[in-house]
């Protein structure tokens, strides 16, 4: 089974979330639609800007409580380094 730890942006330099899920398409979605009562819904957190992925579900644990200790200059710089433009990625999701 694949995992991924990911990344949401409100805008460019906007407001981070950090999350994990074995399926990204459907949890971005939810995301999108409101579906998830939170964070995200309530500073409207949903551009997918970056996303790794693992076949290990404590490997993606560990991921996401590592990413969420970083400094945010820190997870800039790592979305910056795979999306530049911190463009919606979750587009390209097949």
């Amino acid at each position: 089974m694949e995992y991924f730890v990911y990344i949401l942006a409100s805008q460019r330099n906007g407001t981070l979330y950090i999350g994990v899920t074995n399926d990204l398409k459907r949890r971005i979605f939810e995301h999108k639609q409101g579906f998830v009562e939170g964070f995200t819904k309530k500073y409207q957190v949903h551009l997918l800007v970056y996303a790794e992925k693992t076949d290990n579900i404590q490997a993606a644990l560990e991921r996401e409580k590592q990413l969420k200790r970083w400094r945010r200059e820190w997870k800039i710089d790592l979305i910056e380094k795979m999306n530049p433009i911190w463009e919606d990625l979750s587009e390209e999701l097949p």
